[in-house]
């Protein structure tokens, strides 16, 4: 073989052996519980807990739940109900509060699972999050989510830990909108009125309207959602399966009687134990009665048949961090004014003066509960019609007067 070749062929084989570059990887924590009482029959579990290397802002951590056994089949069909604690320093750690993997009528075995909690970070940049297990008695708990109050609960001694170091990022980092229209990431604490609370997290971007709303003038908040991987709102056991909606709000803060805007958008395909599909898109209405400058940023999302009967909500527990959105009310060019009415005298008795006609307010309809609703027009109209009644009366009563 000719010598070219020959090298050739080593320097090729080199480059297969050499290893990738490196990565920035995630960090595993394996914890040990010993458990007992509940409807598992397993007495120890092995539990990784993944983090990432480096983060910012707010990150996932996923604990990755072992195939469980029943101590007696399941009567119905059901899913595990995971609790789980973490101790956490230069952060702050939401518990863990999801279900898992789903468990057939009759089967006495769950199959492995995993779920998501999350971290917001405190640290600062160049810092570290330090996470540690919680090493309190039911640190870990399962339960099967049709019979909750029976729960196996786990405990563990270990003391190892992962550290996830701080970016350089700002503000609340990569979960933020930096102006990609990516949109923020709301940490969404969602409580059924039946069932366990869960973790969610959506993917949220507003859209303003392109021109400045006038006062009295009804305008739309665009609202589109996606849920990050791993985090998704699952339909809890007696959730309606048709005619579900999500009622999604926007706030509004710095003007005066103008507080939140609120639409509504109709859920398809919803299977109890299984995500619930967001709505596409969301038009969110208000009304301001006042000019000036405001802000607006995402807020609750809330589940169920009719917006005054929630049957999950869901409030963000990381509000202070979303990315705002400036707002302007422009004052507009007209304003309600009072009826005037001009009553006849004896000397004017010839001369009829038609009553000026009463202007009322503009329609402010579906304010979508924050829109300053003024004054009520229908007042105004009422007290109009006794004085030109009033006035009509006295006008007869002059006529029939004898000179």
């Amino acid at each position: 073989m000719p010598k070219l070749a020959v090298i050739a062929s080593a320097v090729g084989l080199v480059l297969l052996l050499a290893p990738a570059p490196a990565q920035a990887a995630d960090k595993t924590l394996t914890v040990a519980y010993t458990c007992s009482g509940g409807p598992f029959s397993n007495t120890t579990l092995s539990v990784p807990v993944v983090v990432p290397d480096s983060a910012t802002g707010t990150f996932e951590v996923k604990w990755s739940i072992p195939a469980l056994t029943l101590g007696a089949a399941a009567t119905a069909a059901t899913q595990v109900q995971v609790n789980g604690k973490l101790t956490v320093t230069g952060g702050t750690h939401t518990d863990l509060s999801k279900t898992g993997a789903s468990v057939p009528a009759g089967s006495a075995t769950a199959p492995a699972s995993q779920v998501t909690s999350t971290v917001q970070v405190t640290a600062t940049a160049g810092g570290q999050v330090t996470i540690k297990p919680a090493t309190e008695a039911g640190s870990l708990k399962l339960a099967l989510a049709v019979t909750p109050t029976e729960v196996t609960t786990c405990t563990t001694t270990s003391t190892q830990s992962v550290t996830v170091t701080v970016g350089t990022g700002t503000g609340t980092g990569d979960d933020n909108d930096n102006g990609d229209g990516t949109g923020d990431v709301v940490e969404y604490i969602c409580r059924p009125a039946s069932g366990a609370v869960q973790s969610v997290r959506i993917r949220t971007t507003l859209t303003l309207p392109t021109g400045n709303p006038e006062v009295g003038e009804q305008f739309t908040i665009g609202w589109k959602g996606a849920y990050e991987s791993g985090a998704e709102l699952e339909a809890p056991n007696g959730l309606p399966t048709t005619g579900l909606k999500m009622y999604a709000y926007a706030s509004i803060s710095g003007l005066p009687g103008l507080t939140s805007a609120t639409g509504v958008g109709d859920l398809t395909d919803v299977a109890v134990g299984q995500p619930i599909t967001l709505p596409a898109s969301v038009d969110m209405r208000t009304t301001s009665q006042r000019a000036g400058t405001a802000t607006v940023k995402p807020a609750s999302v809330n589940f169920g048949l009719r917006p005054t009967e929630p049957l999950i909500e869901c409030e963000p527990a990381n509000s202070t961090s979303l990315t705002t959105y400036p707002l302007t009310i422009g004052a507009g060019s007209a304003s309600p004014t009072r009826t005037a009415v001009v009553t006849e005298t004896p000397d004017e008795e010839d001369e009829e003066e038609e009553p000026r006609k009463s202007v009322t307010p503009k329609e402010g309809v579906a304010t979508g509960a924050g829109g300053d609703a003024g004054p009520d027009g229908r007042m105004f109209v009422l007290a109009g019609s006794a004085l030109i009644l009033a006035a009509g009366a006295g006008g007869l009563a002059l006529r029939r007067r004898q000179p």
